[in-house]
């Protein structure tokens, strides 16, 4: 099974699958897919995180696929460009790429086919051409005078005679194909046993990226200084020595135990514990306040998220996190007894024996040069997180967004990301959510057909916070794959775009599927909802205190009543929040399945 953001991403993976191929060959296969056809929302310029577990062995584990900051990525350099923030596009926001690394690893060790074979669905879509999706046509027409006026490279890439796609239009990327051919071709000269020469050839390819002709193209590329969201002009400072020095990695998964379930995560350097912590507090409480369709529920599930977030900002980082304290029943217990009647307008993060970092910046609108930004992280409905947030060139205001991101004028994105899950029929499965590096994130570098990601503006430049830039270190991204088990066997991949938002929708899911009995589909069909109460972890970083972001079919009483308790509630639509996908398996009987995203008519899940 297969499931995915774009169903032609998901048709590659099963593909895979009915010619003998195996969960991960799948998965690199859509993956790479994914990034050409869905550019808008991740490219090879950016990371990604992925939990997966084998036939052999399942516990769980962690692809660490997100890069650090590169060596010149400092607070004072921001400062001396006249930064105070990091902007939310332009190289200068810039990691070190991970996600064609992590894939490539993955491929490797837990594969069985050649780098040649699974890249060549995403060679002939670059190649040959593929029908653009009108989400894709709407964002390049957000951004097209950025790409005019300052970033050329961008205008010949995606707007080829000077004019923006329509949907529907077949376009290609072919100096792309020629980067994923030449990968191949730096193996070629590998050969010998079949087994020892398939990793030889791949690792050959993860050198060509990262001490090749792709760092060094990158090198040259961001040296020229050019427009970035702050409205001024800067260059990068990521290095061919950052690549170099980058390798992806496997890592041990952060677990919590949940109504006779263990939810696996990433580490506290992602976002993924704060949904651990969620469950901890929620898990002893009366069936009916978890359910999300109800008031008493709505509001006990988000005023929990509310107390897990807050903790992720005075906590969470690549440093040194007391998860277990975070996890433990004491904590859980004295953090459960925060949960009011009413809905909390405050950021509240707890206290254990490690120290939390200073609390970031707290503000409802954002003034760089004395004119007012409002909104936050990365809404998925226009308005969401201000009145101020532009959305893609097609929606007005009777057109729902359905989950897609905010895409401003001057780049910066509010919202990203793709998702894929397979599994196979041996018992291999995975869960990945790649991202960045999208279209409007950065200048296209020429030679390379693709851009750079721009993860450093989750930190902060404010010193002492748990997750101030610091080179050399991970941004806290937000990408976060979950994989279920029951009694020490995977039974569930699943994972969702939306930043922010991401573990909050998969935090619903989980609500119905392990407690009120809902099959996966019926979960993420369900209406959907998420908390705003939090500083977002996208420029320009504003908060909406008590802010509460609801899917019309919720209902007016319903949403009334939410109101009647104090949230700031906005009205996002029928259909506009959450993009999940998943598969699942019975090990006793060996039945799989899958269930994705309904919402834009773009995500597909299929298999047999």
């Amino acid at each position: 099974m297969a499931a995915s953001t774009h169903w032609i991403a998901t048709a590659t993976a099963q593909s895979v699958l009915e010619r003998g191929g195996n969960a991960f060959d799948a998965a690199v296969a859509g993956a790479f897919v994914l990034h050409v056809v869905e550019p808008h929302l991740n490219g090879p310029g950016g990371d990604m995180t992925g939990i997966f577990a084998t036939a052999d062995d399942p516990t769980p584990r962690v692809l660490m696929g997100q890069g650090p900051a590169p060596a010149g990525a400092t607070p004072e350099h921001f400062r001396a460009e006249g930064l105070d923030l990091v902007p939310g596009a332009g190289a200068l926001a810039a990691a070190v790429p991970g996600a064609v690394d992590a894939w490539l690893l993955l491929l490797r060790d837990h594969g069985t086919w050649e780098l040649v074979d699974v890249l060549a669905p995403a060679v002939g879509y670059a190649r040959d051409g593929h029908p653009i999706a009108p989400r894709v046509a709407a964002t390049i027409a957000t951004v097209q005078s950025l790409f005019r006026d300052h970033w050329p490279s961008s205008a010949d890439r995606w707007m080829p005679g000077g004019s923006v796609p329509v949907a529907g239009d077949v376009v290609r990327n072919e100096t792309w194909a020629s980067v994923l051919e030449r990968l191949v071709d730096a193996g070629s000269v590998h050969d010998g046993a079949a087994a020892d020469g398939r990793v030889a050839r791949i690792d050959a390819a993860r050198d060509a990226w990262a001490t090749g002709f792709v760092a060094e193209a990158i090198d040259r590329f961001v040296r020229t200084p050019h427009r970035h969201a702050s409205g001024t002009d800067h260059a990068g400072v990521i290095r061919a020595e950052d690549l170099a020095a980058f390798r992806a990695s496997y890592e041990p998964a952060t677990t919590a135990e949940f109504r006779g379930c263990t939810i696996a995560k990433t580490g506290p350097w992602g976002q993924g514990p704060a949904l651990l912590q969620t469950l901890r507090l929620l898990d002893p409480l009366d069936d009916a306040l978890l359910d999300p369709s109800t008031v008493a529920g709505a509001h006990t599930i988000v005023e929990a998220q509310k107390l897990a977030l807050a903790d992720r900002e005075a906590y969470y980082g690549d440093g040194v996190v007391p998860m277990a304290e975070l996890l433990s029943d004491a904590y859980s217990d004295e953090r459960r007894a925060l949960i009011g009647e009413r809905a909390s307008h405050e950021l509240r993060p707890g206290s254990v024996s490690v120290a939390a970092g200073a609390l970031p910046p707290l503000r409802e609108t954002y003034t760089p040069r004395g004119e007012p930004v409002a909104g936050v992280g990365e809404p998925t409905v226009p308005g969401a997180r201000g009145t101020a947030v532009a959305a893609p060139a097609e929606d007005d205001a009777l057109t729902e967004d359905r989950g897609e991101p905010i895409v401003m004028a001057t780049g910066e994105t509010r919202g990203d990301t793709v998702h894929i899950d397979v599994v196979d029929r041996w018992g291999n499965i995975v869960s990945a959510t790649p991202s960045g590096g999208w279209l409007q994130s950065s200048p296209t570098v020429p030679e390379l057909g693709f851009c750079l990601g721009t993860r450093l503006q989750m930190v902060w430049l404010e010193e002492g916070t748990a997750s101030t830039l610091r080179p050399g270190q991970r941004p806290r991204t937000t990408l976060t794959p979950t994989l279920v088990l029951r009694d020490g066997a995977p039974v569930m991949a699943l994972g969702s775009p939306g930043g922010d938002q991401q573990d909050q929708w998969q935090l619903l899911f989980l609500l119905r599927t392990i407690v009120g009995g809902y099959t996966p589909q019926q979960a993420i069909d369900a209406p959907a909802l998420h908390t705003t109460s939090f500083p977002g972890s996208f420029w320009p970083r504003t908060w909406t205190p008590g802010g509460l972001v609801v899917e019309d079919r919720l209902g007016d009483e319903v949403i009334a009543g939410l109101e009647a308790l104090g949230h700031v509630v906005t009205r996002a639509g029928d259909w506009s929040l959450g993009r999940l996908s998943c598969v699942t398996r019975d090990p006793a009987t060996g039945v799989l399945g899958a269930a994705a995203n309904p919402r834009g008519a773009q995500g597909h899940a299929t298999g047999r």
